[in-house]
């Protein structure tokens, strides 16, 4: 069996509302925005700014839900600041024969500058006679 890493989550130009360093470590998100594209509370992700081009990882906990909140905490937090662009991606550990016959899916959600849905839409991987395509269809908000 060969496990590989795929992406199932994208939270794609997320605006940093808060940096908090003296919290414990971690990322806060608005819960509606991690359901949206099924992060999970302690779940690993993986960040990079877009303003600056630190990457780090860390795990999601829920802020307050409907407030749109992106807040990077702990050390995390020296690595960004108010109004940066954030790219949040979480990945499954999958067993590539499985993929190959059965495909994949992976949710991503574009926010506006408000941290509201600009675009949702989902990536899939199926199979095509043997060989595997990547399409992309659009989901709505």
């Amino acid at each position: 069996m060969k496990i590989i890493r795929l992406m199932h989550g994208k939270l794609h130009r997320v605006r940093v509302t808060a940096a908090n360093v003296d919290y414990i470590g971690s990322i806060s998100i608005d819960p509606d925005l991690m359901e949206k594209v099924g992060i999970l509370p302690l779940e690993e992700v993986d960040i990079v700014n877009l303003n600056n081009a630190h990457r780090w990882s860390t795990y999601a906990i829920p802020a307050l839900r409907g407030s749109r909140e992106i807040c990077p905490n702990g050390g995390a937090a020296l690595l960004c600041q108010p109004d940066d662009i954030l790219i949040i991606y979480a990945y499954e550990q999958c067993d590539r024969h499985d993929i190959m016959m059965k495909g994949h899916k992976a949710k991503v959600l574009v926010a506006d500058e408000n941290n509201n849905i600009a675009d949702f839409f989902e990536q899939t991987l199926t199979n095509n006679n043997g060989e595997i395509e990547f399409q992309e269809r659009v989901l709505g908000n």
